[in-house]
């Protein structure tokens, strides 16, 4: 069984003199020696060095405290959570899946060999409480994929307590620098071994400046295919907030295929959208159990305890709880599947090989200006149909259906954005504030009936249904807000889109 630790930690260069005097370092009461641990790790990676291009790094390490198998995750500069497996011949399973949106189908192969000798230690605190483990390890790289040589070199690391403080480690590298001690020009142990044994491949990331229509649509399109990849291993973590992300790029994927189609040739993006939109309807499954329950949850917590009746926190809780249980496991079913890999192919396809029609060859200004109009042209058609149409589900419909097309809308503005600038900046913002309201219409539609689901259980168990039917009575209340606030907030948000 995995599990996980949030390493943040600094690398310096070092001379083979050892690790600087660190007792002068506030709040270092004492350096203790312990001793000196011989690791012997394999990083693994595609031929093709997915992983390591994306900056994850693979490795089956022995020696140590933490033998076993490690995949590091990059959070920002000098952060990294590390997911831990116990050691065995071939990658766990629970490790190959937070690879798999890189690696999909390739096959992971040795890469290098890391050999190192630490000498460790602790800097503590009055109250011997660890504060960092400070380690000068002599290390040789072996290269296994018959692309290089071999190298040796001596590093200082310095890796944070477990909750410390992220300061104390500016303090320590003030001092090493007083010693002369560097940090490492590499971000990596396995990034400096590919740079010092070659045959390391690098990969522009840095595409050209977007020209031409189509080269907007496309740098808009790549973005969100990145997001996608990118976000996969932490919906499989289940990190927060990383469901509705990953939905928000597969939506914006998809709105840019629909919204500039004059650009791109149907009948290679037609499909790909159908995809994408199967799966947002996937990743929403558990999204919006999250956001019920996180709705659901503050509005009994906004409620004085005399009116809420009986076990209604308790009973919310398991509701929320096994919804997400489920959700959760058939949405790792999903991203493991092949209909979600292909798809993932199939975008990498579309943009090494894009589809393009003659007017995506034209400058950016009137192609993208006009696609965007459409979209708020048949935007203001369904929220006059909404202010319209009676109460009821009538208009819960129609007010939904807005919602969807301003979303659209919106992503359309930020596609464009770095073509028409800040006329389409300023559309794009006006279309959030849209959604919102929006979007609050339409929790309050779902809360209504997650309500009425609830309370008919709760009678079932003989417990008062007071309290339900309280907060329905007020999520009524919301949505009535919200309709009358829209015709304002739609006035505000048209007014903003001279293009």
């Amino acid at each position: 069984m995995a599990d996980e630790k949030r390493e943040i930690e600094r690398k310096y260069e070092s001379d083979d003199s050892g690790l600087p005097d660190l007792t002068g370092v506030a709040g270092v009461a004492a350096v203790l020696d312990k001793g000196l641990v011989e690791l012997d790790a394999t990083y693994y990676d595609t031929a093709d060095q997915r992983l390591t291009t994306a900056a994850l790094t693979l490795r089956r390490r022995t020696g140590g405290a933490d033998a076993g198998w490690h995949l590091k995750v990059p959070v920002e500069p000098g952060v990294r959570d590390e997911i831990r497996a116990p050691l065995s011949g071939t990658v766990p399973e629970e490790i190959a899946a937070l690879a798999r949106s890189r690696v999909r189908d390739a096959e992971l192969v040795p890469l290098v060999r890391l050999r190192s000798a630490r000498d460790v230690r602790h800097l503590v605190d009055a109250e011997g409480t660890l504060l960092a483990e400070a380690s000068v390890d002599a290390v040789t790289a072996e290269r296994l994929d018959g692309k290089g040589g071999a190298a040796q070199w001596t590093e200082i690391e310095v890796e944070l307590a477990d909750d410390g403080d992220p300061a104390f480690l500016d303090q320590v590298e003030k001092r090493l620098r007083r010693a002369g001690v560097r940090p490492s020009t590499s971000p990596s142990k396995l990034a400096r071994a590919l740079e010092q044994t070659g045959g390391h491949r690098r990969r522009n990331d840095t595409p050209a400046p977007p020209v031409t229509a189509g080269d907007h649509v496309l740098a808009y399109l790549r973005a969100q295919r990145d997001a996608l990849v990118e976000l996969d291993p932490a919906v499989r973590r289940d990190v927060p907030d990383s469901v509705h992300r990953m939905r928000v790029a597969t939506r914006r994927a998809r709105s840019a295929l629909r919204t500039f189609r004059s650009l791109l040739d149907r009948t290679v993006t037609d499909p790909v959208a159908a995809e994408l939109k199967w799966l947002a309807a996937e990743l929403g499954v558990d999204r919006d159990h999250e956001v019920l329950a996180e709705r659901l949850t503050a509005a009994v917590d906004a409620l004085p305890p005399e009116l809420v009746t009986g076990p209604v926190r308790e009973r919310l809780a398991a509701w929320a709880e096994a919804r997400h249980g489920g959700a959760h496991a058939h949405l790792t079913g999903v991203l493991d599947s092949r209909r979600y890999l292909s798809l993932l192919d199939t975008l990498d396809a579309l943009l090494a090989d894009p589809p393009l029609r003659k007017a995506a060859g034209k400058r950016p200004e009137k192609a993208l200006a006009r696609a965007v109009h459409k979209d708020l042209a048949t935007l203001s058609d369904l929220i006059e149909r909404a202010l319209t149409a009676p109460p009821g589900q009538e208009r819960d419909v129609a007010v939904h259906e807005a919602r969807k097309k301003a979303k659209r809308t919106r992503y359309a503005a930020e596609a464009a954005t770095a073509a028409l600038g800040k006329p389409a900046r300023s559309l794009a913002r006006s279309m959030k504030a849209l959604t919102t309201l929006l979007g609050d219409h339409q929790d309050s539609v779902m809360t209504r009936l997650t309500l009425r689901e609830l309370s008919a259980v709760a009678h079932a168990a003989g417990e008062s249904t007071f309290t339900y039917g309280l907060l329905y009575g007020r999520e009524e209340a919301r949505a009535a807000q919200a309709e009358a606030d829209l015709p304002a907030v739609w006035k505000e948000a048209g007014s903003g889109a001279d293009l």
